[in-house]
């Protein structure tokens, strides 16, 4: 395995363009793009305009990942196919990458016919070389549902630290791995029954095999960031203590995916034809474009191949994926890069809060895209960092930097050139001392980008743009412009500003795509190449009239944004004790957008759809469950006294009789109204309303779940 070029030499233009393919992780098609996933894209895009910028022949690729349990069933609850249901939100997909200026060379899907016949080449490469096995297994089994339970659909407490609620593969609070067998208490998260344990065949990839271990021994070495290495070497183990576990890469019917050839039933697990899908719409567009796909992924290519993932998917395309691929005679990854995770305002996504914001919903507020890349780029740096979008200061350095230091100095130049010397800058102004120290600073700017330091690419651009303020402080050419003997400085001063104002567009081209293009027309100047900074502007293209590049971020965007998100939630009904705990992917999209235009306009019509200080309205309180009995005479209702944190006990009639014995429920918290309207039973008075979860149709899905709040909360404790 090579190791990537990052340093200054590799972003001198060689005579030999690079070969490169990169390509983002691809979005589980089960569910909206949100600014999360939008870290990951955008570094990707700034990354791969950064080595066009150079004239490398760079291909991004990407894909819907659509196959697996979670489609079947999100289909199944919309009345759908899966197929209808991964074309629609491919479209959505596409869509809001688009938007925020993400271009991908191909975008397809994993559902694709390249897809099977090049997992299936795999399987059998694999297969040939000794490294599949097939195996009896025991597996968790939902009795309600009928189904083999995959990782994900079921949650229980760590075998290894006991943390509650963890998924059925990996636990994150400790970062174990483990099988789902192995989970302590285990539930299905499709039914919540109590799995049980039915045997069935399945297929193994064994990276277990010395083979696979010695190779990837070898291949971690040319990691770029130390913690990925550091955590493969933890994963693999001392040499001859190995600890890489085999790879159950089946599941069983009913499944929506490729079914593995030879075995009836079985289908490819989604982690092996996922990664397959990079490939798959690599060679799509090879078809379409005439391009030799064999000669950029056999084994003895001389391209390179990168891919950007979050951290959390790092044991995937660190162990399986370049062990599939060594040993199925394809390449292997030049380099994997893996980013951290983002919060908003210093915690993690909320959608009470409203900081689980949609792609969709930034768009539909009016707010810039290219606002939200100048501030992840900001932030970015080549580790696994977790980044923070604090939306105060995201005001404050979007309009700091982009409008108060950057536009600003086109602004104050342009109307002086253009007035004075018809749009004609002055050729002799080109040498200024200044501008040298701009076009010097542009192969470092670009190396920066490249080694995937942003942040540092931009620090030294905003430098750059501040020592570019001095000189037009300094200058005062409105000043200047009051006395006519003083034309020759003007001319100089205002030609030295448009000419850096090139330069520093020239920086920030790879984050601020569009505003580069607008600059580009303001300017007359062809599209801008890393080698055009020594490249002046001459007298002989006039510039043309400035017209605003960007307007300030103003907080009421935000406010909006924040209260279309908040506005979802309850659109889509997470919230509330009669609908299911998670909202069909349709219906969530198209109330998400609403709200989220609702916000922007400040006003609607739309009955079903409350505003924020309606749902203020609630009093939501923590309460304990002091006692529980069943309530005689009735097949539904469980009497429960409620502390509520009040000077007295309340006593409330909830019909959760069929889910709940009332012995499991003494004192457990949950969540109840605490100021609707007492309602007399004939049982007694019921003083409030406690609040679970249940599917729509409890005929098709049961279960009933109280909602149990986290066990820190206290009685009396407001939820808002």
């Amino acid at each position: 395995m090579s190791a990537p070029a990052t340093g200054p030499s590799a972003v001198d233009a060689p005579s030999k363009p690079r070969q490169i393919l990169v390509t983002s992780a691809l979005p589980y098609a089960n569910g909206q793009i949100h600014i999360g996933h939008m870290v990951e894209h955008i570094q990707t895009d700034i990354w791969v305009r950064t080595l066009r910028m150079h004239g490398h022949e760079v291909y991004y690729v990407g894909a819907d990942d659509t196959h697996g349990t979670p489609i079947m069933l999100s289909a199944e609850r919309e009345g759908i196919t899966p197929k209808q249901l991964i074309d629609r939100v491919w479209q959505e997909h596409t869509r809001d990458f688009a938007s925020f200026g993400v271009q991908y060379d191909n975008y397809y899907t994993t559902h694709s016919e390249e897809n099977r016949v090049l997992s299936e080449s795999i399987y059998t490469s694999l297969q040939a070389a000794g490294l599949i096995e097939a195996r009896d297994i025991e597996q968790a089994y939902d009795p309600v549902k009928e189904m083999f339970l995959p990782d994900r659909f079921i949650k229980g407490e760590c075998p290894k630290c006991g943390a509650k609620d963890q998924y059925g593969d990996s636990c994150e609070v400790c970062g174990s791995t483990y099988q789902p067998t192995d989970l302590i208490n285990p539930y299905s998260v499709v039914s919540g029954a109590t799995p049980i344990r039915k045997v069935s065949t399945h297929y193994f990839f064994r990276l277990s095999d010395p083979r696979c271990e010695n190779f990837l021994r070898g291949w971690v070495g040319g990691l770029a960031q130390q913690e990925a290495t550091n955590k493969m070497r933890e994963w693999l183990g001392d040499a001859g203590d190995a600890k890489l576990a085999d790879w159950d890469i089946s599941r069983d019917a009913p499944y929506f995916g490729f079914e593995i050839p030879g075995a009836p039933g079985k289908y490819f697990y989604v982690w092996l034809d996922a990664p397959v899908g990079y490939y798959a719409s690599f060679k799509n567009l090879c078809e379409q474009r005439g391009i030799d796909f064999d000669a950029w992924v056999r084994k003895d290519s001389t391209t390179e191949q990168y891919h950007f993932i979050g951290k959390d998917i790092l044991y995937f395309h660190t162990l399986f994926w370049p062990a599939m691929l060594e040993f199925s005679g394809h390449r292997t990854p030049t380099n994997v890069f893996a980013h951290g995770f983002l919060t908003v305002d210093g915690t993690k996504m909320s959608k009470s809060r409203g900081t689980f914001i949609t792609a969709k919903s930034y768009i539909d507020t009016g707010l810039n895209p290219e606002w939200l890349r100048y501030y992840y780029a900001a932030k970015l740096n080549s580790t696994m960092e977790d980044i923070d979008l604090n939306l105060g200061d995201f005001q404050a350095r979007v309009n700091s930097d982009l409008v108060g230091k950057y536009v600003n100095i086109a602004s104050r130049a342009a109307g002086f050139l253009i007035k004075r010397f018809d749009g004609r800058i002055q050729d002799s102004a080109m040498r200024h001392p200044l501008l040298d120290t701009l076009r010097a600073a542009i192969p470092q700017i670009a190396a920066h980008y490249e080694a995937r330091d942003y942040g540092r690419a931009l620090r030294t651009t905003m430098e750059l743009a501040d020592s570019v303020n001095g000189y037009v402080d300094t200058a005062k050419p409105w000043d200047q412009a009051k006395d006519p003997a003083n034309a020759v400085a003007l001319h100089e001063t205002c030609s030295v500003s448009i000419e850096a104002f090139r330069l520093l567009s020239l920086a920030l081209k790879p984050v601020l795509p569009k505003l580069a293009q607008s600059v580009e027309a303001f300017l007359d100047i062809a599209p801008q190449v890393w080698a055009d900074a020594n490249t002046p502007l001459t007298s002989q293209r006039p510039i043309n009239a400035y017209q605003h590049l960007m307007t300030r971020v103003d907080p009421k965007q935000i406010d909006a944004l924040l209260a279309a998100n908040r506005e979802s939630l309850q659109a889509t009904g997470t919230a509330t004790a009669a609908e299911p705990a998670a909202a069909s992917g349709a219906k969530a999209s198209a109330k998400a957008a609403a709200s989220a235009k609702t916000a922007a306009q400040a006003a609607t019509d739309t009955p079903d759809v409350i505003s924020i200080d309606d749902f203020a309205k609630i009093d939501l309180r923590i309460a304990k469950i002091v006692d529980c009995r069943a309530v005689e005479g009735s097949d539904k209702l469980l009497q429960l006294t409620l502390d509520v944190g009040e000077e007295k006990t309340r006593n409330v009639f909830s019909g959760i009789k069929s889910a709940y014995q009332p012995e499991q429920l003494i004192g457990k918290l949950t969540v109840m109204v605490a100021n609707l309207a007492p309602r007399k039973m004939k049982f007694g008075l019921s003083e409030g309303m406690v609040l679970a979860a249940s599917a729509t149709d409890e005929k098709a899905e049961p279960g009933l779940y109280l909602l149990e709040p986290n066990s820190g909360a206290k009685p009396g404790m407001r939820v808002k």
